[in-house]
This record gives C-alpha cells, structure tokens and sequence, in this order.
C-alpha cells in the first residue's frame, strides 16, 4: 500500500518544507508550520463516504450563468423547537448547513446538543459521541426529561466507521460531539491534529452538501478563548456560534460569529438548571437587580443586540486612587471607550477624575459595545463620584460625542416599547431621535436633550 504523502506548510506565509521545523526561514514566525495532506492513498479514500450507488449519478460539469438568470428560493428550515437557537441560527436549521458550537469546558455544549436532539419529536437524529459512553450520555438524557424514541447515540470516533452506520440509519440531522475528536483514515496523524481536524470537516462538510442532512459540530477552544485547531475549519462551516457564560453562574449566552443565512448580531439566553438549560424569553427582567432601594453608581441603558431590545443595567464606581496612577477596569464595555468618555466628561462637564478610580461593570456577564450606553456609563460614573442615587423609573440611550452633544441611535422605537413594558416611566434620548418618531404613542415621558450637562443637570439637579 502507497505512503501517504504529507508535506509542512507555513500557516502566515505559505513555504513549505519537508519535515517540521519550528522558525519558518521565510517569514521568521515561530510554530506556524502544520501537516497537510497532498496526496491521498486510493487504498484508503475507498473507506470515506461517498454518495449511495442507488442515488442520482454524478453531476454534469458546471459552466458560467449570467446571474440574472439564476433562480433563488427561500431556504426551507428545520423548526429545532428552541426559539433561542432558532434565532441565533437566523430562524431555523438549513437543510444541508455545517454548524459548529464553541465554548469553554463545562459550558453546557453537550447539554444544548443533546437537549436539542432529543426536541426533535419528528426527526431522526444521531447523536455522536467521542468524548462519553453511552451510560454518560443515557445519565443526562434522564435529567432532562422525556425520551425521544428516534435519537440514535453512536459512540465511535473513527469517520469511516461513522458514515457505514450513517448509511445504514440514515438520520435527518447529525450532531458530533466533538470535531476534535474524529480521526480519519486518511490522515496518519493523531486525533485533535491539524490534518486530522481539517479532513474530517472536509468528509462531514461533502456529506452535508450532498446529502441534505445538517450537521452540528461541537468545537474545544483555546486558552485565549478561540476554536482549537486551523483557522480554516470556521472558514469551512455554514455557521460559527460560541458559548459563552460563567460556567459557577447559571445564565449562558448563545453568540453568532459567523451565518451564511443570517444575521451575525444576534444574541440567545438561557438559564442552566437540574433539568437541562432553559430559554430566557425576557433577559431584561434577569440584567436587571431585584434591589428595593434606590443606589448610587447604577444606571438603566436601552441597547439592541440584533433585533431584541435589552435594558441593561451599567454600575460604576468610583473611589479616589490609592496609588499613584488611578485605574481604569471595565467588565462587559470597551475600556478605550470608558477613557474616552471619562476624558468628555472632564472637559465638557467640569469633573475631576484624575484622581479617582473607575470601575464599570455591565450587570449580567454580557460584553455590549453598543454606542447607545454611552450616556448611561457617563451617569453612573457621576451617581457614584457625587453619591447620588438615579431614579428607578429612569432609562438612557443615546451616544456621547467628543464635545458632550447627545447623538441619535438606531431603533429607539424598540427601546422606548421595551421600557415601557417593563415599568419605566421616563427615558432620556437625543433631540435628534425625537424629530422623527411619534412619541406620544408610548406610555413613557421622552426627555430629548442635545448636551451631556442637560442629562445630568436633569437627573441630579
């Protein structure tokens, strides 16, 4: 049988050896030189699916069409009976779609997953597992809830085996648990290596397209937080979500970082309990503290994140510099963006917080970088510095601009209907917003102003 052949390429520039080195003599990086496959071993690629010899013949050579001519349809989309999922997704699962999920260890990946399997009542679903046995996996199925008599658990990480039962069960979704545990026979190097990761996404990749089946992929990350392995295997997906949360906390976020059928901004929530994780229909109640009394350094700001309206709440604090050099710490919002406004707020308003600390912190674990919570973080920042507590019944949104003008934001429709379904009763916006928009059909006060001195003239006098 032929050796397989392999070759060392340069993942910044490109050159190629014949054997791992670990400075490139190109472009002088160090560890960027990984194994790639260019020549593959008949032998051994008659064991990687290939399509049912009962199925339509090979397809005819394409040739170029002038894109008038080319007929677009509506994608039709698998209902995953998880609004959260659907949404993030960008309203359902694609027929055919890679989807790979990223988070940290203990995240609740699997528990999404199989949770997931196990809702579609109507469909055939294989779950994989290279990571548990199936008693693992039987455990936390119990947990959480009723059986789904057509979920498959296929314990095996070896791809050819994989598509031989695939074949033979012929499932309507796959989900793989995880990617970097596959190992193909095509490749001579270790499960969780470079080569390996890219092939058996390539295998899965040409079995999703040409069978119609989507495919749910697992992935680990990295220390720094990104997905392990090349780069290119988030080239290679439809789709790239990350799982995000502290995993002693029990609220977990859902993230698009990449959809090629939808939006990219959209955000799910959901809640981990005993029972398996739960969908958070309105994560404005949760972002906001249950506290009975009014505090100083808390703010309410109206952001979006894609098409749903948050009211989060911004605290701050503010304490005069034990050392020398004052801090500057942000949790959940660009700290270049935190300086710049303390810097406004120096110039523009008259404070002195040269001497100070400043610590903000957006309630709930989210990270926001959304314009409209500039005027809510310069509130706080002053609630706390003068000791003064904010209303209760009082929201923000609007962006500060270098020379303390209020700005407009998008969407302050939404923002105004969230807030005031949630008992706000007065919201302070840009003079700009309120040109254009009816405000007399909400049931809340709008204070349009166009200076950062009259939103805290407004609020503390």
């Amino acid at each position: 049988m032929a050796k397989l052949k392999t070759l060392y390429f340069c993942q910044n520039c490109g050159a190629q050896s014949a054997k791992w080195i670990g400075r490139c003599p190109s472009c002088g990086e160090w560890n960027t030189y990984v194994e790639e496959v260019i020549q593959k071993d008949d032998t051994q690629a008659a064991g990687s699916w290939k399509p049912p010899t009962s199925g339509p013949g090979p397809k005819a050579a394409t040739k170029p069409r002038p894109i008038g001519e080319i007929h677009y349809e509506e994608e039709s989309r698998f209902d995953t009976n998880d609004g959260e999922l659907n949404r993030v997704l960008g309203g359902g699962l694609v027929p055919g779609s890679l989807v790979l999920i990223g988070g940290e260890p203990g995240i609740g990946k699997s528990t999404l997953m199989l949770q997931i399997a196990m809702s579609l009542k109507q469909m055939k679903v294989l779950y994989i597992s290279g990571e548990e046995s199936e008693q693992q996996i039987k455990m936390r199925a119990e947990r959480l809830g009723p059986q789904h008599p057509q979920c498959y658990i296929l314990t095996e990480t070896n791809t050819q085996n994989i598509f031989k039962q695939i074949d033979q069960l012929q499932p309507n979704v796959v989900i793989v648990d995880s990617i970097q545990t596959l190992h193909s026979g095509l490749v001579e190097s270790g499960a969780g290596s470079v080569s390996q990761v890219r092939e058996c996404t390539a295998e899965l990749l040409k079995f999703a397209k040409e069978t119609g089946v989507p495919v749910l992929l697992i992935g680990h990350i990295t220390k720094d937080g990104s997905i392990a392995g090349p780069k290119i295997l988030e080239h290679m997906v439809d789709t790239v979500l990350q799982f995000e949360g502290d995993r002693h906390l029990s609220y977990r976020i859902l993230r698009t970082t990449k959809n090629r059928f939808g939006s990219t901004s959209e955000l799910g929530i959901y809640e981990m309990q005993g029972s398996g994780l739960r969908q958070v229909s309105n994560p404005s109640e949760i972002l906001l503290s249950q506290r009975t009394e009014s505090l100083s350094g808390m703010a309410i700001g109206a952001t979006l994140e894609g098409n749903r309206p948050l009211l989060v709440e911004v605290q701050a604090l503010v304490t005069p510099a034990t050392y020398g050099t004052p801090q500057r710490s942000a949790t959940g919002f660009d700290a270049k963006r935190l300086n710049m406004l303390l810097a406004v707020l120096e110039k523009r308003s008259g404070l002195r917080l040269g001497q100070h600390d400043v610590f903000l912190n957006i309630a709930g674990g989210l990270r926001l970088d959304d314009p409209a919570l500039d005027v809510a973080v310069c509130a706080a920042v002053v609630s706390s510095l003068n000791d003064l507590p904010i209303p209760g019944n009082v929201c923000l949104a609007a962006e500060v601009g270098l020379s303390g003008e209020i700005r407009a934001v998008s969407r302050l429709d939404q923002r105004l209907s969230e807030a005031e379904k949630l008992g706000f009763s007065e919201m302070y916006i840009s003079q700009f917003n309120a040109r254009g928009l009816d405000l007399a059909r909400y049931g809340i006060r709008a204070q349009a102003v166009g200076r950062l001195d009259e939103v805290l003239s407004g609020l503390f006098g």
